[in-house]
């Protein structure tokens, strides 16, 4: 697979606002319409909190900005619940009805532990300019699988079934003075995608010097199931790999070269968190650079030709 960089697309410190101060995390694109790509990401505050905003590019240049979010079309949620100290994607998805879902993790601090992260979904019907929550309790919440984090990070409604695919971990790392979640990727599913959600499967594992893997973005590609995955080795060494699946529960990790690799600037100490999508059967993906987005996103292009995309699932 041969992909080609074209560029920092939005940097979050040149177009900030009062809401945010920096950093745009887990970049998630979700095609509004034929002309415009909406990207979901999360916007820090001076505080660290994250709540979600969004960045519209043109379809036919994605290079080319259009639009940024005057205010989050997500806030925090209410204290004490958990979502009250930052929400990221998740990921964006339109229903059967025409709403769209925004799957997405809510962050707490707990007094013993450095933070739990479980998953929320918010409903929008304004074509996702606004989203309400709908519940204020997680919908896939602390687990077997996940005692501390369960995230969900793709949804994908197929053959009358919502299939998810999930970050989740019950440990933590400590390198140096620094403590780190430590998690794998999981495979759930449910009926309607808003409850009764059921963990199937660990579908990938830190493997070597990797003490977590996770933000599995899986798409559809000549019949197969590609999950794009970021990972992080005890030398902090954060970057990106695929794995691929006849099923969307077996996986095999591939030496398909994974599209983003460090480079210069921007990029020059971090990429990860690739986010695919096709357009006009054209295949990109956004993805994160330095300091797990806090120089913004930027976008890679896929150069070979793409077939059979999408008959089976849809995520858009």
């Amino acid at each position: 697979m041969s992909w080609s960089k074209l560029g920092n697309v939005f940097n979050p410190k040149v177009t900030k606002k009062d809401w945010y101060k920096d950093t745009f995390l887990t970049p998630t694109p979700f095609l509004k319409d034929k002309s415009t790509i909406r990207v979901y990401g999360g916007l820090r505050d001076a505080e660290g909190a994250s709540r979600i905003g969004y960045v519209d590019i043109d379809a036919n240049d994605p290079t080319k900005v259009l639009k940024v979010s005057d205010k989050p079309v997500l806030d925090l949620g209410n204290d004490g619940m958990f979502d009250d100290n930052g929400v990221i994607l998740g990921d964006v998805v339109r229903a059967s009805d025409g709403s769209i879902r925004m799957y997405y993790v809510g962050f707490q601090l707990p007094a013993k532990a450095k933070f739990l992260a479980f998953t929320g979904v918010a409903i929008s019907h304004d074509g996702g300019d606004t989203f309400k929550r709908h519940q204020e309790t997680p919908i896939l919440d602390r687990a077997p699988n996940g005692h501390f984090f369960n995230a969900i990070h793709t949804a994908l409604y197929e053959n009358g079934k919502w299939k998810f695919w999930c970050g989740a971990g019950s440990k933590w790392q400590k390198l140096g003075d620094n403590i780190y979640p430590s998690y794998s990727t999981w495979y759930a599913e449910s009926e309607n995608g808003l409850d009764a959600i059921e963990v199937i499967a660990e579908c990938l594992v830190p493997e070597g010097r990797e003490y977590r893997i996770g933000r599995p973005r899986v798409i559809k590609l000549n019949g197969q199931y590609h999950m794009f995955f970021t990972s992080d080795t005890l030398d902090k060494e954060y970057r990106g790999g695929v794995a691929i699946s006849e099923d969307g529960i077996k996986w095999r990790r591939t030496k398909i070269n994974y599209p983003v690799t460090v480079g210069n600037g921007w990029e020059s100490e971090m990429a990860c968190y690739f986010a695919p999508f096709v357009v006009d059967n054209n295949l990109y993906a956004c993805y994160n650079g330095n300091g797990m987005g806090r120089t913004g996103f930027g976008l890679v292009k896929y150069n070979g030709e793409l077939i059979n995309y999408g008959n089976e699932a849809t995520n858009t």
